[in-house]
């Protein structure tokens, strides 16, 4: 086996695991957070960031034209939706009143709710 071959294999297994604990984290932070929108953070960055952590470590194991290419777009859909999906929840928290005002530093979703009324 060619030398580089294996530090390609051994590139993507270190990524791998170093994703999973990184989604490991972020689980145990949705599990541990007080509030909806400290869950919601949790539930996003490090999710999105272990997944593309993943997805490059998996990269680096196939070296395929086609699954790299499909490995990208999974990349591409997993940073567009789950961020939106995120401030979509928090977003509907705050309106239906399960966030506490009184622990939001800045709290401008207020200002723009009270004008039109």
């Amino acid at each position: 086996m060619n030398v580089w071959l294996q530090l390609l294999d051994t590139a993507g297994a270190l990524l791998v695991l170093v994703g999973a604990a990184i989604s490991l984290l972020g689980v145990i932070g949705m599990l541990r957070l007080p509030d909806v929108l400290s869950r919601s953070h949790a539930a996003t960055k490090p999710q999105t960031l272990g997944l593309i952590l993943v997805l490059a470590g998996v990269a680096l194991r196939l070296r395929s034209g086609m699954d790299l290419a499909t490995l990208g777009l999974i990349a591409f859909f997993q940073m567009l939706t789950g961020p939106v999906a995120s401030h979509l929840v928090a977003r509907s928290a705050y309106r239906t009143g399960q966030v506490d005002h009184g622990e939001l530093l800045f709290d401008e979703l207020d200002e723009q709710l009270t004008d039109g009324k």
